[in-house]
Order: C-alpha cells, then sequence, then structure tokens
C-alpha cells in the first residue's frame, strides 16, 4: 500500500513515476568533468578577458551575449535568442527530457569602472563601464559548466537537459524577473548559478529584496538671476524629495536601505531648471516591506512636486524577491566546493594582491585566505539579485568563488582589476567546476531534487509569486 505521505507528494506533482535505471557511478564523472574543464583553461580565460574587455553595461550586452551564444551553438547547444523582450537574453539547450538542469549566466558590467588590469587606480581612456562584480566570468564559469554537461550528455553518460540562461542586466535592471514572467523556467527541476567574490563558498543566506525607479519632475524654466520669480525649478522637486526621504529613513524598518543619485540636475547654474531626475533604489528582507516604503517614497515625491510648483512622474525600473534558500541543494553544494578547494596563487599575483589590499586602506584578511573553503554557514548575503525570482519558481543554488583579492569590495575599480588577471580565472574555474559536479549530482540523483522541491513547496507556502515590477516591459535603456 503506498503510504498517505507518497501519495500527497505524488498528488502534488512532486514525484514522477521514473523507471527504474542504473545510477550511474557519480565519482569518475566527477573526475573527468574537473579534468576536462582544467584541460580547457586557457580557452575559458581567453572568452572571459573578452568580455572584460567588452565591458557591456546593462541591456546594451550585444557582443557578450553574441560570444557566448556562438559558443554554445558550435557545441551544438540549441539558441533561442531575445527571449522575454530582450535583445541580448537567451536560452540554450542541449538533451531531452528529464531532468532538466539550467544554469544562469550574467555578463553585465557597471558605469563608471573602466579600470586598467593593474593595481593602481587607471581608468581605460574613453571607455566608462567595467567589471566590477565580475560578470565577464560569471557568465564564462556557466557557458563553461553548460559545455561539459553537453559532453558528458553527449557521451551518454548523463541523461536529461540543460539549458544555460543568458541573464542580461542583473545590475539593477531585473533582467531574470523579465524571464520566469515569460515562463522560461516552467519544468526545470533547478537551477544552478553562482556569484564572484572575494571567498569561496556556499549562497547559505538571503539576498534582500528590491524596487527601484527614475522620478522625474517637470518645472518651468527662467533667467535664475533676470527672472527667477518666473520658474519653477525641477531641481527643487528633486531635492525637496530627497530631503523628506532623507528624514524618513529615522521611521522606516532598521533594516531598509534606501539609495539614491541624482541623474540630472540641470543644465547651467544661471538657468532655472525645467527637468530633473533621482532614481532610487528602496531594499530590505522582506518584499512586503519594500513595497510599503517604496509607496512613502513615491508620496514623498508627490508632495515635493506639489511644495515646489513643478510635475512629477516616475518609471518603475526594476524590483526583486529576496532569495529563497533551498538547504538541500546547498548542503549538496557545499560537498562539492569543499571537493574542488579554493585558490592558490603565484608569488607574483600574491604580489600584486598586497598592492590591491593597501589601496583599500582598510585591514584585510591574508591573501592565501583565497585558499580556504569558508565552512557551511547560514548568513545575510547582502545586496539584491533578479535571481530571487527565479528561487521562488525553482528551487536554486549557488556559490560565491574567490575571483578577488580577499578584502576587495564589489563594484570597486580592484575588483575590476582583479576579474581582468589570472587571479579572477582561477577563482572562475572554482565556480565551474563546483557547478558541474552539483549539476551532475542533480542528474544523478532523483531524491536529491525530490527532497528540493519539497523544501521549495513548504517555504513558498500559500504565496502566489507575482514580480514586483508589475506588467512593464523591460526598460531597455535605464542606464541611458
Amino acid at each position: 500500500m503506498t503510504k498517505p505521505y507518497l501519495l500527497g507528494l505524488l498528488g502534488a506533482g512532486l514525484l514522477a513515476f521514473r523507471p527504474a535505471a542504473p545510477t550511474p557511478p557519480v565519482e569518475p564523472l566527477k573526475a573527468q568533468a574537473m579534468q576536462e574543464l582544467q584541460a580547457h583553461y586557457a580557452d575559458y580565460r581567453q572568452l572571459a578577458q573578452r568580455i572584460w574587455g567588452f565591458a557591456e553595461v546593462g541591456y546594451k550586452e550585444t557582443q557578450s551575449s553574441a560570444l557566448l551564444q556562438k559558443t554554445l551553438r558550435d557545441h551544438g547547444f540549441a539558441v533561442q535568442a531575445g527571449v522575454a523582450g530582450i535583445p541580448t537574453a537567451f536560452v540554450a539547450t542541449y538533451g531531452s527530457g528529464q531532468p532538466v538542469i539550467g544554469i544562469l549566466a550574467e555578463f553585465d558590467a557597471l558605469p563608471g569602472l573602466a579600470q586598467q588590469a593593474v593595481a593602481t587606480k587607471t581608468p581605460i581612456a574613453g571607455q566608462d563601464a567595467g567589471h566590477g562584480c565580475g560578470h565577464n566570468l560569471f557568465g564564462t564559469a556557466s557557458v563553461a559548466t553548460g559545455l561539459e554537461l553537453q559532453k558528458l550528455l553527449k557521451e551518454g553518460k548523463l541523461h536529461g537537459t540543460v539549458k544555460v540562461y543568458g541573464c542580461p542586466a542583473e545590475e539593477g535592471g531585473s533582467g531574470k524577473v523579465y524571464m520566469v514572467r515569460a515562463g522560461l523556467f516552467n519544468g526545470v527541476d533547478a537551477v544552478v548559478h553562482w556569484h564572484p567574490g572575494s571567498a569561496n563558498g556556499t549562497m547559505a543566506g538571503k539576498y534582500i529584496a528590491n524596487s527601484s525607479a527614475k522620478f522625474r519632475f517637470r518645472g518651468i524654466a527662467a533667467h535664475a538671476a533676470g527672472a527667477p520669480e518666473r520658474g519653477r525649478s525641477a531641481l527643487d522637486g528633486v531635492e525637496a524629495m530627497d530631503n523628506m526621504v532623507n528624514m524618513m529613513r529615522e521611521h522606516v524598518p532598521q533594516e531598509t536601505r534606501i539609495h539614491y543619485v541624482i541623474t540630472n540636475g540641470g543644465k547651467a547654474p544661471n538657468v532655472v531648471p525645467d527637468f530633473a531626475e533621482v532614481y532610487y533604489y528602496v531594499r530590505h528582507p522582506d518584499r512586503a516591506i519594500v513595497q510599503a516604503v517604496f509607496e512613502r517614497v513615491v508620496k514623498a515625491a508627490e508632495g515635493a512636486a506639489l511644495g515646489t510648483g513643478t510635475t512629477m512622474d516616475y518609471e518603475i525600473v526594476g524590483g526583486t524577491h529576496d532569495l529563497l534558500l533551498n538547504e538541500t541543494l546547498a548542503h549538496a553544494l557545499q560537498t562539492n566546493l569543499e571537493q574542488v578547494g579554493g585558490v592558490t596563487y603565484t608569488p607574483e599575483e600574491v604580489a600584486f594582491g598586497q598592492q590591491i589590499q593597501a589601496s583599500l586602506g582598510a585591514p584585510a584578511p591574508p591573501v592565501a585566505q583565497a585558499a580556504v573553503v569558508e565552512p557551511y554557514s547560514a548568513h545575510d548575503l547582502g545586496g539584491s539579485s533578479d535571481v530571487g525570482d527565479v528561487s521562488y519558481v525553482v528551487p536554486t543554488v549557488g556559490l560565491t568563488a574567490a575571483t578577488w583579492i580577499p578584502g576587495t569590495p564589489a563594484h570597486s575599480w580592484q575588483a575590476v582589476a582583479c576579474s581582468g588577471k589570472e587571479i579572477g580565472t582561477k577563482g572562475m574555474m572554482v565556480a565551474a567546476k563546483t557547478m558541474t559536479l552539483t549539476a551532475i549530482d542533480l542528474f544523478t540523483s532523483p531524491e536529491l531534487l525530490d527532497k528540493a522541491k519539497i523544501e521549495l513547496k513548504q517555504k513558498v507556502g500559500g504565496y502566489v509569486y507575482k514580480p514586483l515590477l508589475g506588467d512593464r516591459k523591460p526598460a531597455l535603456n535605464y542606464r541611458d
């Protein structure tokens, strides 16, 4: 007799009938995968360096996306480009049947961080953006994982389907949210991802939810000295809004984070600005609080417009859920990360790292700390990511790998420099190997997938996923 517990799982669609099949020995597969990935180290380094040189910002990653697509297509993947209404988004598929394992790839750079691969702050002439979050490494490692899994599927050593998702504009553009909304993760059994960082560890925690918008004020231009009474300053509207929001910080939940930049404040001091714009982020671990605080920010903008005699409208640019930790998958990934190990630097790389650390102006861990794999520990990850939305619809697991010198902050010129050096490549390969080993476990262990799906269902509970950015189209020009 089938136990009631199993009947419940079958009814929920979490357990599917699987014909008896011999489980392949995974350790030889893992050994083969690590060996082959390392054998192609130079190829993957070159791929990452080309994307580092492109340094394209969100939704403008034309060359980066095309290069990754071509690499996958050349190895037998069927590539669907321009998905979810985003020209640089793609889904590359190889294999057939279950399980379906997804690998996330990112490749957008950050504005204002152009930097040569040297240990002193040295901008690149004629270039604005730089890979201050290491997404040149991110996309490459994920593609490397996809290629290795494709090889094992082609050889008949694994059975199922691998999908590599080209995910643009993670930095503020919420690219994955549109991909989730378009149903591109329907039917996927599990998703594996990673992120560059300054240490090696499993993502055993949460990103925080985020809503962002551009607030645009319109006034009346006038001569600032000759006829100021005839003007209505759009910049006054922005500054009044900022002042009210800054006072509001005392009266929001403690974990709330609010950031802004004035993206347009007028053109000349002697002209009353008739247009001004400010770009806001609101973050909190609880998506409901993000929505509530964001509504208060909107009220501040409305009040500022009323008080300054201007008009205001706003455009929601992005919105992401918090990240749901899937402990079932996280523990499996931790085991594989410990098997792969961390990064070892040459004496020259250690010297470079010490120069980078000296430029930070703050105490930093020893450079050799990159060789360590941190023990599994639940902790807040800080920041936000659109991978959070993926984690609400499919079991998701990720890691960080030491692609920067320990102590290096993300979104810094120091991170850009490391991402363009061998230091970045070495950490990237730790990520590729760990993701590949974890995916092998997912392909060969139906029990692991079933347990991960049950955990996701329990954590989501009665919540019905709904994008925080609503039904707007992708903000393809949010970096303009």
